[in-house]
């Protein structure tokens, strides 16, 4: 069949696009991960790093995903590997060791082989050895007197504390009891402290990982209309994350409707979309291992009442405030405290609040006496951090975390105030003189906007000479009632 001039024309500019696409896919170098390793061992200048991949999947729910701090340090994405570094006088000695498991023959009909070991060699720079061969080596390397440097494999920092029972936990325990003089160290502190400042190559993952979800949120905000579900946005969503080349959304999508937009971590997606109610939408993509983290607030109907835009722009404002303090240099904690003012004062001025400054009795542990900002009425509303890293993990390390708590070129972080109001929270209060107070007055007007919840998050980079907002999904009012209205046009 001969095509048309037209249809040749067509086929070339897409074949060219496609070329240039993949081309301008962001990766990063085997070199790249050589030089981390390279800085792990100038860090901890002489010792043993034994470092912990992710266990094989024991549900069918999607493929092996491998663990941030492991990944980091190898390029290596399959399940059951160990690395290990020796370390004198700042350099690794040899390229490092990994330890890799074959699939079992019958395992890989189902689930695919897994790189042999000269795949495996090539694509990562380091010596491939089969598991059998790790516990002699380090039994062997624990009678040189060198320091063990332990990197766990638990999935996610943010649960580390629960970590007792894993392959590496395990492994160490056991290794220490074998040898009673062997000193063991936790690497995490030293591995999160390189991770934290993102190379060029993260950076252009991220924000590639920014721009498709950016897609996602818009897709939802066209989508949404009164008789649809949670789960349908969620599905607009995640559809597009995966149509822009994402491996999975980079964290369980939050979609809560009216009264579930008030639960800051819900999941369910469940919930009908009412006329009248706000949604909240706390999702994101995966790209190549790095993640966004994006949060919008949209008006089932398309537009918002008075009261959800009064709160929504003092939300808003909130995060003008600390974009302001977030640069090089500049404080994190000021750029906390200010969005805090900022909701403060329009939480008095709605009357939501006695004042900015007011103080309550909280339901959970604080010492009023030696931190009242701590017990400050507003907290009750705004209840949670404004900031987080990004990067291989959703809260990822970041520069600002340690020393004056200042950001650097190459944090990327979030800010994502919020505010979120029901008469559930006054019931939770404890009963003190206080808070009978504090509740008779304010009672009525928490009434008033009842179940809505309002949160706004963007992800930006620190760059030497300012900041970038790297996510561009509609996030003002007028923005995002232009998009839904066009939807229904």
């Amino acid at each position: 069949m001969r095509l048309s001039r037209r249809a040749r024309l067509a086929t070339t500019l897409l074949l060219t696009a496609l070329a240039t696409r993949a081309s301008a896919q962001p990766s990063i170098s085997r070199e790249e991960f050589a030089a981390r390793r390279a800085a792990l061992a100038a860090r901890i200048d002489s010792g043993i790093v034994i470092a912990f991949g992710g266990r094989t999947p024991v549900t069918d729910f999607g493929p092996f995903f491998q663990l941030p701090g492991f990944h980091y340090l190898t390029d290596f994405d399959e399940p059951d590997a160990t690395l290990v570094l020796v370390v004198r006088n700042g350099h690794v000695e040899g390229p490092g060791t990994l330890f890799v498991t074959p699939a079992e023959p019958r395992s890989a009909l189902y689930y695919g082989q897994r790189p042999d070991s000269a795949h495996a060699s090539a694509a990562t720079g380091l010596v491939v050895r089969r598991p059998a061969a790790l516990t002699p080596l380090l039994d062997s390397l624990c009678e040189s007197g060198l320091p063990l440097y332990a990197l766990r494999d638990f999935a996610d920092a943010d649960f580390a504390t629960q970590d007792s029972l894993t392959r590496g936990g395990q492994f160490v325990r056991a290794l220490a009891a074998r040898h009673p003089s062997l000193v063991v160290r936790d690497a995490h502190g030293i591995v999160d402290g390189l991770r934290a400042q993102k190379s060029a190559a993260e950076i252009a993952l991220l924000k590639r990982a920014a721009a498709v979800s950016d897609e996602g949120h818009r897709a939802a905000m066209r989508a949404a209309a009164p008789g649809l579900h949670e789960y349908d946005l969620q599905a607009e969503a995640e559809r597009a994350f995966l149509k822009g080349g994402a491996a999975r959304p980079a964290y369980g999508s939050i979609v809560g409707a009216g009264a579930n937009g008030t639960q800051l971590h819900y999941m369910k997606n469940r919930g009908a979309l009412k006329a009248g109610d706000l949604v909240v939408m706390d999702a994101a993509a995966e790209y190549e291992g790095y993640a966004a983290d994006i949060t919008r607030t949209i008006p089932v109907s398309g537009t918002f009442t008075p009261a959800q835009r009064a709160l929504y722009q003092l939300v808003r404002d909130a995060q003008t405030a600390a974009e302001k303090y977030a640069g090089p240099g500049k404080s994190s904690l000021a750029a906390a405290e200010s969005s805090l003012a900022v909701r403060a004062r329009g939480l008095a001025a709605l009357g939501l609040i006695d004042s900015a400054n007011a103080l309550f009795d909280p339901p959970w542990a604080a010492n009023c006496a030696a931190a009242p900002a701590s017990c400050r009425q507003a907290t009750l509303f705004t209840i949670h951090g404004i900031s987080h890293g990004l990067g291989l993990a959703v809260h990822d390390p970041a520069q600002f975390y340690a020393g004056d708590r200042t950001y650097q070129p190459g944090d990327v972080f979030t800010i994502e105030p919020g505010i979120y109001v029901s008469t559930r929270l006054l019931d939770i209060l404890p009963d003190t003189p206080r808070n009978r107070a504090f509740i008779a007055r304010v009672r009525p007007i928490v009434a008033k906007y009842e179940n809505t919840g309002v949160r706004i998050e963007d992800d930006y980079l620190v760059t030497p000479t300012g900041l970038e907002r790297l996510t561009k999904a509609p996030r003002e009012i007028s923005e995002i009632e232009a998009i839904m209205a066009r939807t229904k046009m």
